[in-house]
């Protein structure tokens, strides 16, 4: 499971079979203090997030399991909305 902060969205007029319905997403992933990692990502979306929320996501197999029919096409798929985050830094 990542954090990630839903930048954008996609816009897709034809979709593989079990992503009919499905919004996808741009997500930049984050680290434990919230701070970007990598390049920005496209996630299918099963919780209804919108931009600027922050999420977490699931990737390989689990995304693919995250929608019905199980093993959609994807790699990552976000599966929550964050409502808070509690981090202390070790000493």
């Amino acid at each position: 499971m990542n954090l990630a902060r839903v930048i954008g969205t996609v816009v897709a007029t034809q979709k593989s079979e079990g992503l009919e319905g499905r919004r996808l997403m741009v997500v930049q992933l984050l680290d434990h203090a919230l701070r970007p990692v990598g390049r920005p990502q496209i996630a299918a979306d099963a919780v209804q997030s919108g931009p600027g929320e922050l999420v977490h996501t699931v990737q390989s197999r689990e995304a693919a399991l995250a929608f019905e029919p199980s093993f959609v096409p994807v790699d990552l798929a976000i599966v929550g909305i964050v409502d808070q985050v509690a981090h202390e830094e070790p000493a």
